[in-house]
């Protein structure tokens, strides 16, 4: 039968929305870093139209109870799926892998169940994508993908809790003697001896050099960057097969940042306060210039953990008699939520920096996803100083409560799924 005249055939109109689809997306990529997917591209019109979003009546608010039957998300492609656009599901019948009991390896500090937390449904929510599904981390398969290889946590210590998860989320299919662990004051080292490989942390709370880095300085108006040079910490960093860097928290003192050009050896004479971000664009520019000038992409893998977000302010999620993270025991349920502990700007660094790089850069983008848990911190439920809180510290956690690190497990589970997803 003839087309009606008039009127355009189908096939032409979905090219055309398709198309101005496209553009929007550019249009909007442009404007906004937060509300774009530079870390993971939306799928094709293409294949949107090939597979249609199903129904919310398919999913039961909060259970995880999810019709598997009509879930047409597709699977995990690093190529078309966007992390940052999903929402937590509760789901009782995912387990983690192991408990702050079972893996030996984990610091008091991140240790919440041994420190006295009586609730556990913050280890039971699980990160479902709006596009894709990411797969379930299967230990064995991890090590097979690191077998005969080094990889190596680089950064501060929300990166060594991402290290210490991904540790104890394969540990325990190692058998006993086939498994060791050796501390160093900035570089630990986990064996997988039957695998023939290592997860190491290194400590480099800026990846560059400061004054902070060995002996730790309390005081951040003490602190001295030097913003030139990463070279003391990446000499550990050559050879090795899969990197996983991150910095953020250090910078966000809500001070200049004292950044200095050249040798400690002048002491505290010729740096320059800078404005946090501006020191960081410097920072992640030394180091991205060493990557592209010291690492073979045929040999080894970088990936980048962006800003882990803090959850200070109680206001930011509408409890405006909380007391910062304090007692929260759910994520939060606006779609997009976005507080006062995780700075755009310090994510347009990171966007453009590994942009310009020659050298390719994965980016485990955790802040939006991370954003909705103030239900998962350490709380008061943590150590200071290197001790226990006493009961008294306990009961004021408007001085205490720990709203920057995560309990483990949780959390930082779901990071290392995203680096699984990848690493597959």
């Amino acid at each position: 039968m003839g087309t009606t005249r008039g009127k355009l055939p189908l096939s032409v109109i979905t090219i055309t929305l398709c198309g101005l689809a496209f553009v929007l997306l550019l249009y909007t990529e442009r404007i906004s870093f937060s509300s774009s997917t530079v870390f993971g591209l939306n799928k094709s019109c293409a294949r949107r139209n090939a597979a249609k979003k199903s129904s919310a009546d398919d999913r039961k608010e909060d259970t995880g109870a999810l019709s598997y039957a009509a879930d047409d998300r597709f699977e995990f492609d690093p190529e078309e799926c966007s992390l940052v656009h999903g929402k937590w599901i509760f789901n009782r019948t995912i387990k983690p892998l192991y408990s702050d009991r079972t893996c030996p390896y984990l610091d008091k500090q991140v240790s919440c169940v041994k420190n006295g937390r009586l609730d556990s449904d913050y280890r039971h929510w699980e990160w479902q994508p709006d596009d894709c599904m990411l797969p379930r981390f299967d230990p064995k398969t991890a090590l097979r993908k690191i077998q005969g290889k080094r990889m190596m946590f680089v950064g501060d210590s929300l990166q060594r809790g991402q290290w210490q998860s991904f540790v104890c989320l394969v540990e325990s299919v190692i058998p006993e003697g086939q498994k060791s662990m050796k501390r160093g004051r900035l570089h630990t080292v986990f064996k997988a001896k039957e695998y023939n490989a290592t997860i190491e942390f290194y400590w480099a709370p800026f990846l560059v050099e400061s004054n902070s880095d060995v002996h730790i300085i309390a005081d951040p108006k003490k602190r001295i960057l030097k913003v030139d040079s990463v070279a003391k910490h990446a000499k550990h960093w050559i050879g090795v097969d899969i990197l996983v860097f991150n910095t953020y928290v250090w910078w966000m003192s809500g001070l200049k940042i004292k950044s200095l050009w050249g040798s400690f050896e002048n002491g505290e004479e010729g740096y320059e306060e800078l404005d946090a971000a501006v020191s960081y664009t410097i920072a992640l520019k030394t180091w991205a210039n060493w990557v592209d000038s010291n690492v073979n992409p045929n040999r080894t893998r970088v990936f980048f953990t962006t800003m882990s977000p803090t959850h200070q302010r109680s206001a930011d999620w509408g409890n405006e008699k909380g007391i910062k993270c304090f007692n929260e025991t759910r994520p939060v349920k606006k779609k997009g939520h976005w507080g006062t502990g995780s700075d755009k700007r310090i994510m347009s660094v990171v966007a453009g920096v590994v942009k310009r790089m020659k050298v390719p850069v994965t980016l485990i983008n955790i802040t939006q996803l991370s954003e909705y848990r103030i239900d998962a911190h350490s709380s008061i439920y943590t150590e200071s100083g290197g001790k226990l809180l006493t009961e008294e510290e306990k009961a004021d956690p408007l001085h205490y409560a720990d709203c920057i690190h995560w309990c483990l497990p949780g959390v930082p589970d779901t990071w290392n799924q995203i680096l699984y997803a990848h690493l597959l």
